[in-house]
């Protein structure tokens, strides 16, 4: 019982966090176009409107049953495309992004740790 409740508000958080990182892409979007690796640099507009819309979407999605599975597979591919900018983020070294620091080592963190966590929550959480 306890394991449904936790697996009920990870999924709960789930949809809250894609919702908010999918409208963050509108509300701040200096945040994302650095992180756009310079060959796509041509369309950094484009890409950061698209992955806004393409999170809310799949946040949404996530909700009813039948779209779910979907929905999770989505996000999945998203994070997997999503990883060329973090490669891009080890490239570039040491920088600020918005207020934040972002060392080399950081950025491996993210890219080999947290991208793994991430994708794991996905797939954990949206199987209720």
């Amino acid at each position: 019982m306890q394991i449904k409740i936790i697996k009920q508000t990870l999924f709960f958080f789930l949809i809250v966090f894609y919702l908010f990182a999918g409208y963050n892409h509108f509300a701040t979007p200096s945040f994302y176009l650095p992180i756009i690796p310079p060959y796509l640099a041509a369309w950094a507009k484009e890409i950061n409107i698209l992955s806004g819309i393409v999170e809310i979407i799949l946040a949404l999605l996530l909700i009813p049953t039948a779209t779910r599975s979907l929905a999770a597979k989505g996000i999945i591919i998203m994070l997997i495309a999503f990883i060329p900018s973090h490669i891009y983020f080890i490239q570039k070294g040491y920088f600020m992004l918005g207020s934040f620091s972002i060392t080399p080592l950081l950025s491996c963190v993210r890219l080999f740790v947290g991208q793994p966590i991430l994708i794991i929550w996905v797939w954990w959480a949206s199987k209720i």
